[in-house]
């Protein structure tokens, strides 16, 4: 199975704070990997520097065997990146949207109108492509957030908490897509305060706590790896709250 990403002893730190210390990992192509840690655990600072937003102080990010800083514009366009806190304009049209962000990545004519229209059938928003974002629920920016972040058709996703708040409906809509997109061979990266989102999606886990990561591998082998007994396996849930001592979600 081929490397797509590899972190190699990324550190960064801000004044007295080291919020990432030396960690190191490698993501396998086609994978849908759960970066999961506590409030403070330095998951946001690795994601930024993963997504080229924030320079490390040390370290390599290295994509399919090559460092990213020496293909910044292969990388970034290889990459597309599901933020947390919503990235849209709320003047723009929902297929105006689209269409900005995709063209970011140099593509024009009628490969743009394709890929607009794709993306958004994509998240089914096909329909409401005239409409702007504050006539839509939660769910629906949330949908339009990762219609903006595929239409380039990048090969590896970041998704940073797609889901917050939104209902249980929008949200099981949005685990579908991250499932769809993995079996079309996008790798994704994903986080969440939800561990039955990473349950449902994620095949393999890194678990981070100040700064360092603290576990990570299958999940089922970790599952395994922590059960007190054979015939019952250990929860994610528990084996998160065992290592850090903290819930996901506070």
């Amino acid at each position: 199975m081929n490397r797509i990403l590899e972190v190699e002893n990324l550190k960064k730190g801000y004044k007295d704070k080291k919020a990432v210390q030396g960690i190191s990992f490698g993501i396998n192509e086609g994978e849908v990997l759960g970066l999961l840690g506590p409030n403070g655990a330095g998951k946001s600072t690795s994601i930024n520097m993963i997504s080229t937003v924030l320079s490390p102080d040390e370290g390599k990010i290295k994509y399919m065997g090559e460092d990213i800083r020496k293909i910044d514009k292969k990388f970034k366009k290889s990459l597309g990146v599901v933020p947390q806190d919503l990235s849209l304009f709320n003047d723009l049209s929902a297929y105006d949207n689209v269409k900005f962000f995709c063209s970011l990545y140099g593509i024009r004519g009628e490969q743009l109108k394709k890929c607009v229209k794709e993306a958004l059938e994509f998240v089914e928003l096909w329909d409401r492509r005239h409409e702007n974002p504050p006539s839509f629920s939660g769910g629906m920016k949330r949908r339009l957030n990762i219609a903006c972040a595929i239409a380039h058709k990048p090969r590896l996703i970041i998704m940073d908490e797609p889901t917050v708040g939104i209902d249980p409906q929008s949200r099981n809509h949005i685990l579908e897509e991250v499932k769809t997109l993995n079996k079309s061979g996008v790798t994704v990266i994903y986080t969440s305060h939800y561990m039955e989102e990473v349950e449902a999606v994620c095949s393999r886990i890194v678990i981070m706590d100040e700064g360092k990561i603290i576990e990570e591998g299958n999940k089922e082998e970790l599952k395994q790896k922590y059960s007190k007994n054979k015939d019952e396996q250990t929860s994610l849930e528990e084996i998160f709250l065992n290592l850090t001592g903290k819930a996901l979600r506070d």
